[in-house]
């Protein structure tokens, strides 16, 4: 497949807030053919929110494309709030869009924080997901997250110095601790910098080429304090227990069909993640693409996204 192919800028043709608990309202849309097959789109993170380029992957005539803001991210309500801010969350509040949006059943699209809660949402309702496209196997276990944190400097030092630098000398032995204590501080002159810092590390070592342009994005303030701020909130709190627990219950999901794309030289979510998730299921379908790094708009990874998709058109 040409690898410059994507669908056209598509506007939705509904939008609406979901009030979940006291505290979240969660900012959805719905793009393409209101009759079309049900898709719902997962963003990365936590806490990345998700962006008009996403509904692009999905054939407007054929999907009817479900994207929504999770907990405290992107356009949701209060933005980087980490109340009631839990996996467990996370996946209650998908079956609450599904029963308001009237969905019976949809296929699911998760790339990298993403892929971690679709696997975890079907997992939990595996009646309700038609197939699963996941992209940038993250399973949330420590030793990502610190691999995140400490192991990026084997491949990416200079993103990882200014990262690490951000923090005084006594404070960089533990960088979730000295990052967490000034993410959650209600003051912007001291969250947002430190927003800024993680967000643009993250970006900067997201692709296999640098890309000022995905470095520049990662440092606006909306989408530097929701991924920054949750993502830190998820590390620090959030793991599973037990830590294998995605594929501890892969029998679950083992009859959804299945595709994992994973770039071979992903450094934010290395490819031993994929490799680990398709050794416990041989059954999805694994495609690794040679000349990608970790972000979904590489020319490869879309490509194989747009494909992945595509070959779902028979299931409905």
């Amino acid at each position: 497949m040409p690898r410059d192919v994507i669908y056209p800028p598509v506007e939705p043709f509904a939008t609406g807030y979901l009030k979940v608990g006291a505290v979240h309202s969660l900012y959805w849309e719905q793009c393409g053919s209101p009759d079309g097959v049900p898709m719902l789109f997962l963003h990365g993170g936590p806490g990345a929110g998700a962006s008009p380029v996403h509904r692009r992957f999905f054939d407007p005539e054929h999907y009817r494309s479900v994207i929504y803001d999770q907990r405290g991210a992107g356009r949701s309500r209060p933005l980087g709030e980490l109340a009631d801010n839990t996996t467990e969350h996370l996946i209650a509040d998908i079956e609450a869009l599904r029963r308001h949006l009237k969905i019976r059943r949809w296929h699911v699209f998760g790339g990298s924080w993403g892929s971690t809660l679709a696997l975890a949402y079907a997992q939990e309702h595996p009646a309700q997901v038609l197939s699963l496209t996941l992209r940038g196997i993250f399973l949330m276990r420590r030793r990502e997250i610190d691999w995140f944190l400490y192991g990026m400097r084997a491949v990416f030092p200079e993103a990882w110095g200014a990262f690490s630098g951000f923090l005084p000398a006594d404070e960089r032995q533990d960088l979730l601790e000295g990052y967490y204590r000034r993410l959650i501080d209600p003051d912007p002159r001291v969250h947002l910098p430190a927003a800024r810092s993680w967000s643009m590390y993250e970006g900067a070592c997201s692709t296999l080429l640098p890309n000022p342009e995905t470095v520049v994005a990662a440092g606006e303030d909306t989408h530097a304090l929701g991924l920054a701020r949750i993502e830190a909130h998820y590390f620090r709190n959030n793991l599973f227990d037990p830590e294998d627990k995605l594929l501890a219950r892969i029998d679950r999901v083992r009859d959804i069909p299945a595709t994992i794309v994973h770039g071979r030289y992903d450094i934010v979510c290395p490819i031993a993640s994929a490799d680990d998730l398709r050794g416990t299921w041989p059954e999805a379908r694994y495609v690794v693409v040679p000349d990608a790094g970790h972000s979904a708009m590489e020319p490869g990874i879309r490509a194989a996204l747009i494909d992945a998709v595509r070959r779902l058109r028979t299931i409905r």
